[in-house]
């Protein structure tokens, strides 16, 4: 068995295991000392099972095509069968390269952080979303958000659009918040008890800070630096528009508890 597994470079464990699966047994075995003998024209049934397996078939498909009694009609359909597994194989592989290579161009700048982003004063043109307003303790953001989502995928939007937040209240002290969640849709769509479709207002001004956050967290030092900001340009937060923030990092590229965001809030000049 030794010098079969040296010429046949399959190892003697190999070889043992292919004969408790039926698909290699050796010519003859020793009824006194149980060494294995194999023939020399076993060496082609080792190749053949070795190119097989390199053309993706299991072992129990191989015991199949390595029997005395296989019709070339069960081969061409074996084969047949086995090409169009490895093309389906080969199409999902191919889309999820595509998904990974779209992921590193859109979280490029994780390794290589731009300077933070200044603060500047935009307007913020009115859009279509479908949106859930209630109040809830801060921890059950992320239901809230995965409730929207959901709602928007069974109506046949796409849900990876920028998730949008209005806090209607936000004050850390709180252990409830005011909280609206919004995803954009491109059409209208029906609405529900819990799901309002409409447009939400244009903020002719608002002063925006692209910042990394943790939604979930009460504390958040853009919020204060962007309010040191307002008060010291000359402007004051608008009363009568809450605050809003857009998620711009999508879920699928959220790897840790930050996200990239942009913090929005509405001014008037003083």
């Amino acid at each position: 068995m030794g010098t079969f597994s040296k010429l046949s470079r399959v190892s003697v464990k190999t070889l043992r295991y292919y004969d408790q699966r039926g698909l290699l047994q050796p010519d003859t075995i020793d009824p006194s000392s149980g060494y294995r003998y194999y023939s020399a024209e076993q060496l082609l049934v080792v190749q053949r099972i070795i190119d097989l397996k390199n053309r993706g078939f299991t072992l129990e498909e191989i015991k199949s095509l390595l029997a005395e009694d296989v019709s070339p009609a069960e081969v061409k359909k074996s084969l047949t069968a086995k090409q169009l597994e490895l093309q389906q194989f080969i199409e999902e592989a191919q889309s999820r390269l595509k998904e990974i290579s779209s992921g590193l161009e859109r979280i490029r700048d994780l390794d290589d952080p731009s300077p933070a982003a200044p603060i500047v004063i935009r307007n913020v043109k009115s859009q279509l979303v479908a949106s859930i307003r209630d109040t809830i303790p801060r921890s059950h953001l992320c239901l809230l958000l995965d409730e929207i989502k959901q709602y928007v995928r069974e109506h046949q939007e796409d849900d990876n659009r920028s998730l949008n937040v209005q806090w209607h209240n936000n004050d850390d002290e709180e252990d409830l918040i005011d909280v609206e969640v919004a995803l954009p849709v491109a059409k209208p769509i029906p609405g529900s008890d819990r799901v309002n479709v409409h447009f939400w207002p244009e903020l002719k001004q608002a002063a925006s800070l692209v910042h990394w956050c943790d939604p979930y967290h009460s504390s958040c030092s853009a919020l204060a630096e962007l309010a040191t900001w307002i008060s010291s340009n000359g402007y004051r937060p608008s009363d009568a528009k809450p605050i809003r923030e857009i998620y711009l990092t999508a879920d699928q590229d959220l790897y840790g508890k930050l996200r990239r965001a942009e913090l929005l809030i509405p001014i008037e000049k003083i």
